[in-house]
């Protein structure tokens, strides 16, 4: 079934990555009538990523201020915080949507700190009043990349902010849901890990998504 996505004025959201997480948001980005643009520290990857959204997919340079309001931060959570260090104060007054699950190697558990997560972390080495989110980390990037409404679960302090990521979520065919504030990205991040765990063990497939049946 084709999906039918709220339309919402064309707007830039920039993607920083090129990645199979950075492609299957950007291609629902462009399905939705926004304009994409991609940043990489691999130009040719960037222009790659562009090439095959098409839709007026752009491209921008590693390290200059993002053209869109809205970033998304689709690098593994190795990279995020020398990531956003590297753009450091043009992410000012900017909504950062952090995508990692911050795993070890063996995919068996977190490397955050006790009591923290990847995105509180990450938001470490943001400008002051950048705003960063959590969201799109539950949801696997192929079936992202599927023409489907899903649940999207995100948290952030500011309530102006969770309005705006909620009707962007929106706009891109997905069902929001906001599960509370920053420090919620611990719990998303753990359900991400259990994800993990179910897909190679009690699921025994990749292909499916955690969804909130309202009764």
């Amino acid at each position: 079934m084709t999906q039918r996505f709220r339309r919402l004025p064309m707007s830039t959201i920039s993607i920083i990555g090129s990645g199979t997480m950075a492609a299957a948001i950007g291609d629902r980005i462009a399905k939705a009538g926004h304009v994409v643009e991609v940043i990489s520290r691999d130009p040719a990857k960037a222009k790659a990523l562009a090439d095959r959204l098409a839709a007026g997919a752009t491209t921008g340079s590693y390290g200059s201020a993002p053209a869109g309001d809205i970033v998304i931060l689709a690098v593994p959570y190795s990279g995020a915080a020398s990531a956003v260090a590297d753009f450091g104060e043009t992410l000012t007054g900017k909504v950062i949507i952090d995508v990692a699950n911050p795993v070890n190697s063996d995919l068996s558990g977190l490397v955050t700190p006790h009591g923290s997560s990847g995105a509180e972390e990450t938001a470490k080495s943001l400008p002051a009043d950048a705003h960063l989110v959590k969201a799109f980390n539950t949801i696997f990037g192929h079936v992202l990349a599927k023409d489907a409404r899903i649940d999207a679960f995100f948290a952030a302090d500011d309530p102006q902010v969770k309005a705006r990521v909620s009707t962007f979520i929106e706009s891109i065919g997905l069902r929001p849901f906001d599960v509370g504030g920053l420090k919620m990205a611990q719990t998303l991040e753990a359900l991400g890990l259990m994800m993990i765990g179910l897909a190679k063990n009690g699921a025994g497939t990749w292909d499916f998504a955690m969804s909130v049946d309202i009764r």
